[in-house]
């Protein structure tokens, strides 16, 4: 029996050229599955369901191996638990070598794909460490030019302690304290309530 699986993350994007995909490859439509849900995990209602269904020597066809999954560690282990546990087939319509259906009559086809499966892992994983090492060494060469991350508060301009005590006492309105000190009124309100919490006076002013 040939299954299909469709994955997409929103409900607003469109499964049909996965569905076409999978008819086109003799899969009927009563027989895919679909979930409209992140590939970040496998907590899926209709792959839990298509797992129940599938049974040894049956098929299961996906239009890209990114719409099992995208995190490789967890794929390795679907990808295992169908082929070994279950002992279906998967076919990967974008990628031909990710076939566990041999043409040989031997276990060529499943080591193949196997091999390919793994070899994708690989690079993903070192990709990902890849870019947190990019990512870390941008940070800190950031923070070498004195650029500040986070929401680390910002030094208070000079003479902001006269206008903020100055607006405390109804002398001066926000916009024109703002102004004179040449930040937003929104920025000077924001620092003023902050000083105000901070010596324990949460007085609306």
């Amino acid at each position: 029996m040939k299954y299909g699986y469709i994955r997409v993350s929103t409900k607003e994007q469109n499964p049909d050229r996965q569905y076409i995909a999978l008819e086109h490859h003799g899969v009927s439509r009563e027989n895919i599955y679909l979930d409209k849900i992140s590939g970040k995990d496998f907590l899926r209602p209709e792959y839990g369901r298509l797992l129940l269904k599938l049974k040894g020597k049956d098929l299961l066809v996906i239009k890209s191996i990114d719409r099992l999954g995208r995190n490789y560690g967890e794929i390795l282990e679907q990808w295992r638990k169908i082929t070994k546990e279950i002992g279906a087939d998967i076919q990967v319509i974008d990628m031909p070598l990710l076939n566990t259906v041999s043409g040989h009559g031997d276990l060529t086809g499943v080591f193949i794909a196997d091999l390919v499966l793994q070899i994708l892992a690989y690079v993903a994983e070192t990709e990902r460490t890849f870019l947190k090492e990019r990512q870390a060494e941008g940070i800190a060469a950031a923070k070498a030019r004195g650029v500040h991350f986070g929401c680390e508060r910002l030094k208070e301009p000079e003479g902001f302690e006269i206008y903020y005590e100055s607006w405390k006492k109804g002398e001066m309105s926000i916009r024109k304290a703002a102004e004179v000190l040449k930040m937003s009124h929104t920025t000077f309100y924001r620092r003023c309530r902050e000083n105000m919490l901070k010596q324990g006076d949460d007085r609306q002013q």
